[in-house]
């Protein structure tokens, strides 16, 4: 990647300024401001992960960038976060929303701004500039949307098809730990320790929350612009990348929008285009400039006069866990949904083969051993944590799996593959885990999709049903969308299992599927070969950015490895995910932060119920004259009726404890 110093514009930056609401709770502001361009439009990003010294070391390779082009950008920490004053209570909530609101129309006041604003975020950001837009404040212009959804519960971190989802908990403690951190005293003066204290006791686990909503009810529809697409009459730009687990969001905004939209999925993992850890990378921050400069400026760019949805079409690898890059070549649709996209439909048969026409209809069982999952990779790979499935050879051991025959020609995927199951069950509860694979000529297989359905939301999200034992129901699993090219040769392969730990929370008993043959079906979307369209797109330009803040990140040796182990004796398997772990030197404000975190699955094959998570972490801030420290633990465990939520916590400075407190509660399980 370029690094630029040099722009059209110089940049003239504001380390911290203060942004008073009606209700008196300042919001902490970066601001990059073109000099010599005067008023000028403004990209926002809105984020509650400390401008100051938690995203310090990334903020200035984008803001200056675009500030260097002639916007000024604002980088603000949402209430009760970083900086900014106040208590922060839950992720995405509406007085987020309505700050959010409040500080568009600060921004339109200003006499350095034109009253035209973009919000610009990836996940959180990318979130809230949606739920924002959806509110209609004057002033906003755009959204650029990067790996974020629409659908706050189904394809966020809760409940993937109404399964509990690995990482609310996991991003409970995170989120946690993250609200338990200290404002700066260089910023704040004497009111530091104050605001710090407020944190501390007002700080709460939000898994307790969440847990409280284990079905689709209002709490999770707000936010959840899917409700209402019709609310957002700004356009929007939506990104994200096949190794995001967010990628699915970006076709459903292509389809429910009506207002002016692009869509555009790389082979990325959670990251901005232009610094990834899977490429290639793109020219991105060029991409960000023809967009604000049409959308603000009214200048054309051409960005409107190209296809509608554009992709990776990814060839095919061999399995592994990490990959730098993926080969592939750009394609893209005038339109989404596309109607060059053709349902090729395959029935499951009773000879564990997949063939066009349906063959005997045959009852095949489907009880899964508890470690089916171990080689499942992490769903939802972040930045430098990129991690893909392993060979899926060792899940499909404890799966029921059916294969095509050995492809006569090259195929290629695009879109949400979709299982249509007859099935009955000897539980009231039940899951069941939707794999396809492509099985290439040595027999090794590659995971390309994947779909969790909790069988007691087949209907319907919000009101489950439990399923009656013995008695047939039809249903759909809908994977998440793909773009993959199936070479000639290469089989496919559909693998279905009752458990997928530890991605998915099981069922508190052990479930027995039966799985109707010759009624069951696989539906592919396949894409037809249109010669020459890689030629007639615009090439993105190299990948180039501003210089970021001055910092030295060094690794921290805790012991504590990315490693999945299967006790063969006592049926125990343990699955340990390093987190938020490492340490960052930033010399410009004279501190140093520290962090050990993991997250720990555990289960015994046979005992659903001995299912938990344990969480800890261990933060140091370090600033002159002083050190801050976060200490806690988290554990989710359930029984057959009740999850138990287990949590502790110790704040210090300088050494000296000054605040400690435990969480022990039970919370009722609602068909899950």
């Amino acid at each position: 990647m370029k690094i630029r110093s040099q722009f059209p514009y110089p940049v003239r930056i504001v380390e911290n300024l203060f942004i008073t609401l009606e209700d008196g709770t300042r919001l902490a502001a970066k601001l990059w401001l073109p000099e010599g361009a005067g008023p000028v439009p403004v990209v926002l990003e809105y984020l509650p992960y400390r401008k100051h010294d938690g995203t310090r070391t990334r903020d200035n390779a984008l803001h200056a960038w675009l500030a260097g082009h002639g916007y000024a950008c604002l980088r603000v920490d949402i209430r009760g976060t970083g900086e900014s004053s106040g208590i922060i209570t839950d992720e995405y909530s509406v007085q987020e929303q309505l700050d959010g609101c409040a500080l568009i129309a600060w921004i339109c006041r200003q006499d350095w701004a034109e009253p035209k604003v973009t919000m610009i975020g990836i996940s959180w950001g990318g979130f809230n500039g949606l739920q924002i837009a959806a509110r209609q404040p004057e002033g906003l212009v755009s959204v650029i949307t990067v790996g974020s959804t629409d659908d706050r519960f189904a394809t966020d971190i809760h409940r993937i098809g109404g399964c509990l989802s690995k990482d609310e908990f996991d991003w409970s403690s995170t989120m946690f730990a993250q609200n338990d951190l200290p404002p700066d005293p260089a910023l704040q003066g004497p009111a530091w320790r104050q605001m710090w204290q407020a944190r501390a006791e007002a700080n709460s686990p939000w898994i307790l929350t969440w847990l409280q909503h284990q079905r689709r009810d209002d709490y999770w529809k707000q936010g959840s612009v899917c409700e209402d697409f019709s609310a957002i009459r700004v356009p929007v730009y939506a990104v994200s990348g096949w190794a995001d687990n967010y990628s699915e969001s970006i076709p459903r905004l292509l389809a429910g929008l009506s207002v002016p939209r692009l869509g555009l999925i790389g082979p990325w993992a959670h990251s901005y285009p232009y610094d990834v850890t899977v490429g290639p990378a793109i020219g991105w921050l060029q991409e960000v400039l023809r967009w604000c400069d049409h959308w603000m400026k009214d200048r054309d760019t051409g960005i409107m006069n190209e296809p509608m949805y554009r992709v990776w079409m990814q060839e095919p690898v061999p399995p592994r866990t990490c990959y730098t890059s993926r080969p592939g070549r750009w394609v893209s649709e005038p339109c989404w949904p596309s109607p060059g996209i053709t349902a090729l439909r395959l029935s499951l048969g009773a000879d564990h083969r997949l063939r066009a026409k349906a063959g005997e209809a045959k009852d095949l069982a489907l009880n899964s051993p508890l470690w089916v999952g171990a080689a499942a990779g992490e769903i939802g790979r972040y930045g430098n944590d990129a991690e893909w499935a392993t060979d899926q050879r060792m899940d499909d051991a404890g799966s029921l799996v059916f294969l095509t025959d050995p492809l006569a020609e090259r195929n290629e995927l695009l879109g949400a593959p979709v299982v249509e199951l007859r099935l009955h069950s000897d539980q009231p509860l039940a899951l069941i885990a939707a794999r396809l694979n492509d099985v290439a000529p040595d027999g090794s297989s590659t995971r390309i999709g994947i779909g969790l359905l909790n069988l007691t939301h087949r209907n319907s999200a919000e009101w489950p049903e439990a399923l009656i034992p013995g008695q047939p129901v039809s249903l759909r699993v809908e994977m998440d969308d793909i773009a993959c090219a199936i070479p000639a040769g290469h089989r496919l392969a559909l693998s279905l299992s009752t458990n997928y730990w530890p991605i998915a929370w099981p069922s508190p008993r052990p479930a027995t599927l039966q799985i109707r043959s010759g009624e069951s079906w696989l539906s592919l979307p396949v894409r037809p070969p249109r010669p020459g369209e890689e030629q007639a797109l615009r090439p993105f330009d190299p990948p180039e950015a501003a210089e970021n803040t001055p910092h030295t990140w060094r690794p921290v040796e805790t012991g504590v490895k990315r490693r999945v182990s299967h006790d063969l004796l006592s049926g125990e398997m343990v699955v340990d995910f390093p987190r938020w772990t490492g340490e960052t030197e930033m010399p410009d404000i004279r501190q140093t932060h520290r962090a050990e975190g993991l997250a720990r699955y555990r289960i015994t094959d046979g005992d659903p119920l001995s299912a938990c998570c344990e969480t800890r972490y261990h933060i140091t801030i370090t600033r002159p004259d002083m050190v801050a420290e976060h200490l806690s633990t988290g554990r989710l465990s359930c029984d057959a009726t009740h999850f138990r939520i287990e949590f502790e916590v110790s704040l210090k400075e300088n050494g000296e404890e000054f605040f400690t407190r435990r969480w022990d509660e039970r919370i009722a399980r609602d068909h899950l």
